[in-house]
């Protein structure tokens, strides 16, 4: 049975610090505001407290266009050019003279500088919106000179300094680092990058976390036996966390909203997103009616006897099908597989080989009408999958 998320209930937040791929953290923000998710509390480190600072504002258009207008000068004073070179790795195009110019200025000034981030916060951030909130806003960051990882509850911090602990949450090691009330404080994701005990040891029995794989260390937490985890996490590899690249931050929110609706929907697929109510009993059914003709080459194909018709659909459901999971990447089927799980990885399989986009949720009749539809299109213009996809297809669409 599919597990339904339960909406009746109230559940706290943990936005896990990792720079730039925190644009995935406001996509999946957008499918929690269009499930009707009821959010109780955030916790964050780094750009994960930055983005509570968001949900606890409520004004999800303008956050996902803040985001969206973000370019490495918004947060660093450096050359957007150079920077989107420089990320992409572009070394033959980059003007050495300026980078050269530029390092010798971060190392004199003791890190980059991040006066635009600085300026970003005092603009959009709004204190008393967090402090009013209904839910409730914890984050972290480090205190340098104790050693000390430090939690600011939003509603007891003093007047006015809120902003400036935002800051310190997300200084980096490479930023440079001004001191706040005398004191030198450290992005608290360097030392809990996954604020998760926050929640917990303020009483939080129901926890989503959203991951974002950022550099930082993950402190051990141990989870009380009445505590129920949900982790919302990438399949993809959001880029760096310095890559404030638009076209990236663009991607990312739409991976986020995606993977968001995944979880909360209960959607089948890893990379696609399948509204499927299917039971195991019914893919059994899908597999045994395979055309027999592609029952006959699967057979064949994996060098197995054929001459006896009548139980050629025993062999199939036993011998082909373990087969053909074995024949799929273990990162895409468990080895503990289900015949369902073994159906909507082939319909996957399918989706992908004939290049059908991903970022979009289908039912499962809605993929095979496409598939059979892709796929007739591109045998007209000649084009051959190879023989293992060709069989696959044809699996699922005779």
């Amino acid at each position: 049975m599919d597990n339904t998320f339960d909406f009746n209930k109230e559940y706290g937040v943990v936005l896990e610090g990792g720079g730039a791929k925190g644009a995935y953290q406001i996509g999946v923000w957008k499918a929690f505001l269009e499930c009707g998710l009821k959010i109780k509390g955030v916790s964050g480190v780094s750009v994960g407290a930055l983005n509570g600072a968001l949900i606890c504002m409520n004004n999800y258009e303008e956050s996902e266009n803040l985001w969206k207008s973000l370019t490495y000068s918004s947060i660093m004073k450096v050359n957007d050019v150079q920077m989107d070179k420089l990320m992409k790795r572009n070394l033959k195009e980059l003007d050495l003279k300026e980078l050269k110019k530029d390092t010798t200025r971060i190392l004199a000034d003791r890190g980059i500088d991040v006066t635009p981030l600085k300026e970003l916060i005092e603009n959009w951030v709004d204190e008393d919106k967090i402090r009013n909130s209904h839910i409730e806003f914890v984050f972290g960051t480090f205190l340098v000179s104790k050693l000390k990882e430090i939690e600011i509850t939003a509603k007891e911090a003093e007047n006015s300094s809120l902003k400036n602990y935002l800051l310190a949450s997300a200084s980096l090691p490479a930023f440079r680092n001004e001191k706040l009330h005398g004191m030198k404080y450290l992005d608290g994701g360097m030392f809990n990058n996954v604020p998760v005990d926050m929640l917990i040891d303020r009483g939080y029995k129901d926890i989503i976390i959203i991951r974002i794989y950022g550099i930082g260390l993950e402190k051990p937490v141990k989870i009380p036996k009445d505590v129920n985890i949900i982790e919302i996490a990438p399949r993809i590899n959001l880029g760096g966390i310095l890559e404030f690249n638009p076209d990236k931050i663009k991607r990312n929110i739409e991976v986020g909203y995606y993977d968001g609706m995944r979880c909360l929907r209960s959607l089948k697929g890893k990379i696609y997103y399948i509204d499927a109510k299917l039971t195991e009993e019914e893919c059994i059914d899908k597999l045994i009616h395979v055309n027999e003709a592609v029952k006959m080459a699967l057979l064949e194909y994996y060098k197995m006897d054929y001459a006896v018709s009548c139980v050629n659909t025993r062999r199939f459901l036993e011998s082909v099908c373990p087969s053909l999971a074995g024949s799929l990447k273990l990162n895409t089927l468990n080895k503990d597989w289900t015949y369902r799980d073994l159906y909507i990885t082939l319909l996957e399989l399918c989706a992908k080989s004939l290049r059908i986009p991903k970022y979009r949720i289908y039912t499962e009749q809605e993929l095979v009408t496409l598939i059979i539809e892709r796929y007739q299109l591109m045998t007209r213009k000649g084009y051959q999958l190879p023989i293992f996809h060709t069989l696959v297809v044809k699996m699922m669409i005779l």
